[in-house]
């Protein structure tokens, strides 16, 4: 039978542990200057270290070259010491919940008196102290406030308000805190390279993750999944379905088609959710996470990576053109709904019924302040990145127009002959400014023009919209043409991760429709990475060209007024 990994791992010295500093050296410092209290109390959350550094604590102070930070490994007292070692006569390590009593209160105040076998000090070290009943605390009350000159209490507990107050006094308090993300990431793959097994990118910050900052509950859970793994060690599939959580693809998913307010996109993933046998509720908890994430990316900006260290750089870079599409107002209304959705799910019998009530109610415009905002932002990048787009310089016409054409023409030549033709008895008609070809244009012989199909590509977008709203809010904003032949055109979107959700969603079947019915190009679509593809230049900026785009155009700038004013008549009404 293999030693478990919170075991085989555990430390030995105060430098072996890890994200503590604000306790190991103070500890280490009194033991070099040999300022040693009879009392000390390690209060923290469970897995941090409490009892370990209790361990090293006795080794430190019976080391035969001691009191010292460094045991030097070599004398009886250490190695009986050592982690996982046989033990030491001296060191007693008492669990309070099942020596609580009065009498083995009373049992150890007696022993107490004695001295050490053949160590320096005779140390105790009450684990789970706050279980001590009031009897056995009071009971053991005078023996820590002055002890032997050869004992000493370490007390070790998760909630020390629940120690009485009379011996919380006594000690030195040393408060432990869960371990940050970051220092506990780098500890876990130092394991894996220890252990010698492969484990796939994405797996250390799930395990980070469910461990809660607790290093002993990392080291269970990482202990399981590499008693698990197969020759190719352990996968991102393998640690998504074992510990439960949502696979990043579902996440991504949700995402988009929130930011394209596309419903059918959004159920479809939550009908994906069930049926591949997610927990609903774990699902409303991570993608509320990952709705946190995205406020902290759209506030943070370029300093976001500092915050968010479980994240690559091209998923960042992905999660930055949500955060923009979708907006702040937005993103803050959907995470309040989710939370108050996941708290309507605790004891739910129908937890994919809320689930979808959850969808719902975040694709349904809001009525309060928060809405109202809502409203507005999503007007204005509705305005900004989905305007109307510019026509090409030069518009094609269609017959009928041709024709009109060449009929003036003949009319303005000087007339030669005497007869003139009846003109029909109605009004002019007024020509329209520009109209667009009611055919598609033919496919050319030669080589296409990379320079025209780019000039399409708004168009082509905007047929792209009319089809499937999540392949326009991948396309809108972060892709372009940079590419054709006879076989295929190349579109470069500007990260991976929208590379991917692009491919996994078959837009590339949308986007070949949209070339078809646009230019009469019915080739291939294939998508690349490309980051210097500018999302800024990706959508052209909007020129009015016809009295009914400017009409259209001030009615949503007074609309967004007119919310704007709402909202803040509500505010100042407030103040």
């Amino acid at each position: 039978m293999s030693l478990a990994l919170y075991r085989k791992y555990r430390p030995s010295t105060f430098g072996e542990v890890i994200g503590q500093d604000h306790v190991t050296e103070p500890l280490s410092n009194a033991l070099t200057s040999d300022s040693i209290h009879h009392a000390y109390l390690f209060s923290g959350p469970r897995g941090c270290g409490k009892t370990s550094s209790a361990r090293i604590m006795a080794r430190s102070l019976n080391c035969e070259k001691g009191p010292t930070p460094n045991p030097c490994g070599e004398c009886q007292s250490c190695r009986d010491l050592v982690a996982n070692g046989p033990g030491s006569i001296d060191v007693m390590e008492l669990d309070a919940a099942t020596h609580g009593l009065v009498d083995d209160a009373r049992d150890l105040r007696d022993k107490a008196f004695f001295a050490p076998v053949q160590s320096r000090y005779k140390i105790y070290i009450i684990d789970e102290a706050h279980q001590l009943g009031p009897g056995a605390a009071n009971a053991l009350l005078k023996v820590v406030e002055e002890p032997p000159p050869h004992v000493l209490f370490i007390f070790a507990t998760t909630e020390p308000d629940k120690l009485i107050a009379t011996i919380r006094s006594r000690t030195h308090h040393y408060p432990f805190r869960l371990v940050p993300p970051a220092v506990l990431a780098t500890h876990l793959e130092g394991v894996c390279k220890d252990e010698g097994v492969k484990v796939a990118k994405g797996v250390i910050p799930l395990v980070v993750r469910a461990s809660g900052g607790s290093v002993r509950d990392a080291l269970s859970v990482l202990g399981q999944l590499l008693a698990g793994a197969g020759k190719d060690g352990v996968t991102y599939e393998v640690a998504t379905a074992l510990l439960g959580f949502t696979d990043g693809a579902l996440l991504d998913e949700a995402v988009d088609a929130l930011a394209a307010r596309d419903g059918a996109t959004l159920f479809n993933t939550v009908n994906r959710v069930v049926e591949s046998g997610h927990d609903p509720r774990r699902f409303t908890q991570d993608f509320l996470e990952r709705l946190r994430d995205l406020i902290i990316v759209g506030a943070s900006k370029d300093a976001a990576a500092q915050i968010l260290h479980e994240y690559p750089e091209d998923q960042l870079e992905r999660m930055k053109n949500q955060a923009s599409l979708i907006g702040a107002a937005t993103l803050i209304r959907s995470a309040d709904i989710a939370a108050d959705g996941l708290t309507q799910m605790r004891g739910a019998t129908a937890p994919r019924l809320i689930l979808e009530l959850i969808c719902a109610r975040i694709l349904l415009p809001g009525s309060d302040d928060q809405g109202l905002l809502a409203r507005v932002e999503r007007l204005e990048n509705g305005i900004a990145i989905t305007a109307p787009i510019a026509k090409p310089l030069v518009a094609e016409k269609s017959e009928p127009v041709v024709a009109k054409e060449k009929a003036a023409k003949e009319v303005s030549q000087p007339v030669t002959n005497t007869e003139v033709a009846p003109v029909p008895d109605k009004p002019p008609v007024k020509e329209p400014v520009a109209v667009k070809a009611a055919t598609p244009t033919p496919k050319p012989s030669g080589p296409v023009d990379i320079a025209a199909l780019r000039k399409f590509w708004p168009e082509v977008i905007e047929n792209v919209k009319k089809q499937r709203r999540l392949t326009w809010s991948l396309l809108s904003a972060s892709a372009q043409v940079l590419s054709v032949d006879d076989k295929a055109i190349t579109i470069g979107i500007v990260n991976s991760g929208a590379r991917d959700s692009f491919i996994r969603s078959e837009s590339d079947v949308i986007l070949r429709k949209a070339f078809a019915e646009v230019v009469g190009l019915d080739l291939k679509v294939e998508c690349i990475v490309d980051p210097s593809v500018n999302s800024s230049t990706t959508t052209p900026e909007r020129t009015v060209e016809d009295p009914s785009d400017e009409a259209q155009l001030s009615g949503a700038e007074l609309l967004a007024k007119e919310l704007g004013a709402q909202v803040i008549k509500k505010f100042s009404n407030d103040v």
